[in-house]
């Protein structure tokens, strides 16, 4: 019976050990090229409340925007790219659209629009475009990227005028979008009075918070506290239980009757409580850099706990994980990356992604 049960889908995890203080660290760079980010959470271990910069870091996030049924050629009018596009770092995604079933789009915040589209669609519009690299032997997805930063790409130049003909005469397309505009000089974008023809709606990130009491937790040692008398859980043994903690899964199951069971990793220990912070939302890796930079400073006075962790979920349909990389949906979409925060400064980074996705960086 049991050789019928279907093996878990493979991801791909890539790990990395630094601290903050070192010149070489690529923590920003990191979370900078992770674009497209729908929750940001964080655990703090023997704490009750969020310190008051954390709390004032997300709540800095700023709003975010919903745009229903825009046609993607409005996005490539000369007006909207000056305004928006080159003045600043424009998030765009399209919202409700599954990557294995359904056409997807990307703007991502370099100037390049990245259309993930069925092969109906790609002969369709008739764009030079490469095949997905998880299509079955015969191509069943392409991917389409359009530079529109390009100093070329502009109203009678050939690349602009075939793409504006195929996007808004051969085969409109028209998706509900996610926005977020990032200045660069503080000016206020007015995504809002641009868009005003169209259903255009305002929404501020969900915080909520949640005080766990008497958990069983992992040790946690950082590099200066480990020897042959201290020892650690792995960091890989720490992501599987942090995911158990986020689900609201119970740590300390007996194997009795169960088919399959869960315990805490060890060594392990038992914290009086820990909070857990939960951001939602359309977010930028610009705020959670700005979240990162302020639980670095958490240890800047003596706390009880030696670690905390941030884990930010990127979204499972998005056509891109790091960068430019593609990503798919094949079984779980995993699309996520975890900072555990040592008392000094040292970190552990953790980049995960599903099956159908390129390997993170």
């Amino acid at each position: 019976m049991l050789n019928n049960v279907e093996k878990c889908a493979r991801h791909l995890v890539v790990s990395e050990r630094s601290n903050f203080r070192h010149s070489k660290s690529k923590h920003h760079k990191h979370v900078q090229a992770h674009h497209y980010n729908y929750q940001v959470s964080i655990l703090i271990p023997e704490c009750g409340v969020i310190p008051p910069r954390v709390t004032a870091a997300c709540r800095n996030l700023g709003e975010y925007y919903l745009v229903e049924q825009l046609p993607i050629h409005r996005m490539l009018e000369p007006d909207f790219i000056n305004k928006f596009v080159k003045q600043g770092f424009l998030y765009v995604l399209s919202y409700n659209t599954r990557i294995d079933q359904d056409n997807c789009i990307a703007l991502l915040p370099i100037g390049k629009l990245i259309l993930s589209v069925d092969k109906d669609t790609y002969e369709e519009l008739g764009l030079e475009g490469k095949p997905s690299m998880y299509s079955h032997k015969a191509a069943m997805r392409y991917n389409i990227t359009v530079h529109i930063r390009d100093a070329t790409f502009v109203p009678g130049e050939k690349r602009y005028n075939r793409v504006m003909w195929a996007l808004k005469e051969k085969k409109p397309l028209k998706f509900d979008f996610l926005m977020k505009w990032h200045s660069s000089g503080g000016q206020e974008a007015n995504l809002v009075s641009y868009f005003k023809e169209y259903e255009c709606k305002v929404y501020q990130p969900i915080v909520s918070t949640r005080i766990l009491k008497d958990i069983d937790s992992p040790v946690l040692l950082g590099n200066e506290l480990k020897g042959k008398d201290n020892e650690s859980c792995s960091s890989e043994e720490f992501l599987d239980w942090l995911g158990a903690v986020f689900s609201d899964i119970d740590c300390n199951n007996q194997a009795d009757s169960f088919l399959s069971t869960y315990c805490c990793p060890w060594p392990s220990t038992v914290l009086d409580k820990a909070c857990l912070y939960t951001i939602s939302g359309f977010i930028i890796p610009e705020g959670i850099n700005q979240i990162l930079d302020q639980l670095r400073l958490y240890f800047e006075e003596p706390k009880l706990a030696h670690w905390v962790s941030m884990t930010v979920h990127g979204f499972a349909d998005s056509p891109v994980s790091w960068g430019e990389n593609e990503h798919g949906y094949y079984k779980g979409g995993e699309n996520l990356y975890n900072f555990v925060l040592f008392s000094n400064q040292d970190y552990w980074l953790h980049m995960a992604v599903g099956a159908h996705s390129a390997c993170p960086p």
